[in-house]
């Protein structure tokens, strides 16, 4: 089964969500307007609005709210990605030129806060604890800040440990995957329990999930449809490389750090650091790492009760163990 058999399912749904995001991102502002219909016309996956949708249905019936807060989650994750386009220096986003590049980065930060406060609303909007719900949008925010700035703080540095890693990727991934759930879960009003069940499932997909993308990182071509090697040139230590280390005695470890320190000088030195993780099997061991938290989303969607819905959240697991992009 694949992932466009959940869009199937979720048609009549995430026709909504989708209508709530454009009827959110209309502006009078011409500029603007024809940015936004512009960036929604190659919308991604939508991911996040699939596992909102899917946990209120598998929890409860889908309402209003629960359509807002999935079209929050979609608004929210845009404008990190505008504002990350910048930060990141990025050309292309989905195939297709960046704000970025096609106007300027203030362009693209000012858009991206538009989409985000354009979220807020939608969120307030909801009949079903908006408040409760934005306090956890909210948290999500300050997550990917902090994410983001602990990354950056790190790179260059080569002592990013396996605790910073998983801080960093929780903050910058998981953090919003919790909140698509979560607030599906609200807004159906689940018993606190299966909300638990809900954040516990939600965050190991996150967690999973960017442990994938941190693996594509390291393929060995780009047939995968995703730059390789982006993250290894701006010295960030990823599960693959901490995998790796972890395999050698420490003094081998430190002198392998001591180069993903020197890589901004030195880049000839990213051939010896991919060496490296290929001879001790990084990826293999990041791919294993990552059926784990795998493995313990689906212990937590155990106490979902029986519904087409955590059938297909169950398909949705297998999907971000298995997608090639």
């Amino acid at each position: 089964m694949k992932i466009n058999e959940i869009n199937s399912f979720l048609k009549e749904d995430l026709q909504k969500v989708e209508a709530l995001i454009e009827q959110s991102l209309q502006s009078d502002v011409a500029l603007l307007d024809g940015i936004n219909k512009s960036l929604r016309e190659h919308p991604g996956k939508m991911l996040r609005s699939m596992l909102s949708l899917l946990v209120a249905g598998a929890l409860g019936k889908v309402n209003e709210s629960s359509l807002k807060y999935a079209a929050g989650t979609e608004l929210l994750h845009n404008a990190t990605l505008l504002h990350d386009d910048v930060v990141d220096g990025a050309t292309l986003r989905r195939g297709r030129p960046t704000v970025s590049a096609l106007l300027n980065n203030q362009a693209s930060i000012l858009i991206g806060d538009f989409w985000l406060v354009r979220c807020v609303q939608l969120v307030l909007q909801a009949h079903v604890e908006p408040e409760q719900v934005l306090r956890r949008f909210s948290a999500t925010l300050s997550d990917l800040a902090e994410g983001e700035l602990r990354q950056m703080e790190l790179s260059g540095l080569g002592t990013t440990t396996e605790a910073d890693y998983l801080r960093i990727i929780y903050g910058k991934t998981a953090s919003l995957f919790v909140t698509a759930a979560v607030s599906a879960a609200i807004s159906v009003k689940a018993p606190e329990p299966l909300c638990e069940a809900a954040r516990l499932f939600a965050s190991h997909l996150g967690m999973a999930f960017q442990i994938k993308d941190d693996i594509f990182d390291y393929a060995a071509d780009s047939t995968l449809g995703k730059p390789t090697g982006i993250d290894l040139r701006e010295q960030k230590i990823t599960q693959p490389l901490l995998c790796a280390l972890e395999s050698v005695p420490e003094p081998e470890a430190r002198a392998v750090r001591e180069k993903v320190a020197r890589i901004a000088d030195h880049p000839e030195v990213e051939a010896d650091i991919r060496s490296f993780v290929k001879e001790h099997d990084g990826i293999g061991r990041a791919t294993a790492v990552m059926h784990r938290y795998l493995r313990k989303a689906l212990e937590a969607l155990e106490a979902f009760p029986a519904s087409a819905q955590k059938d297909y959240l169950v398909v949705l697991t297998h999907y971000v163990g298995d997608r090639q992009i």
